[in-house]
């Protein structure tokens, strides 16, 4: 079964017939996370890299990189027995504007604040295919591990 994500959701699953998929990465990223072991794997579609409330933190944590990683990793551990040495972590969008004038700059803020996330954590991970101008769509096969990316162009 293929299960969709939308921004700030996130799903897990130990079924080796399912994938998750999640659509039009640019500034977001996209962290996917497998365990080749235990054929377990997740995706979170990450917007903005800190809440900016409580409020904001406890009712949209996976909307938030230094929210939603953590959340992601710990219930994969908690439920489904993940060890975090065995975690294959990839890191997907975080586009940069193609506006010169862009101040928010928030494809590089997320990108950068997921990655000191990861580092706290002491998690390796790969920078898979992240930065340039384009928008990804990636599908994680729950079977192997493999991640599809598709590209589209940004445009204003």
């Amino acid at each position: 079964m293929q299960k969709i994500i939308g921004i700030g959701e996130m799903a897990i699953s130990n079924n080796i017939e399912d994938s998750i998929k999640t659509f039009a990465l640019a500034s977001c990223i996209g962290v996917v996370v497998y365990s080749p072991m235990k054929k377990v794997g997740g995706m979170i579609h990450i917007a903005l890299p800190n809440p900016l409330s409580i409020e904001e933190k406890n009712n949209r944590s996976c909307y938030y990189a230094s929210t939603g990683i953590p959340t992601l990793i710990n219930q994969m551990s908690k439920y489904y027995g993940c060890l975090k040495g065995e975690l294959v972590i990839n890191l997907y969008g975080g586009a940069n504007s193609i506006r010169s004038d862009d101040v928010f700059n928030i494809g590089r803020k997320n990108l950068e604040v997921s990655k000191n996330i990861l580092k706290e954590m002491n998690l390796k991970f790969n920078d898979r295919d992240t930065g340039k101008n384009v928008s990804r769509t990636i599908e994680l096969d729950m079977f192997c591990g493999q991640v599809t990316v598709s590209y589209q162009q940004i445009k204003i």
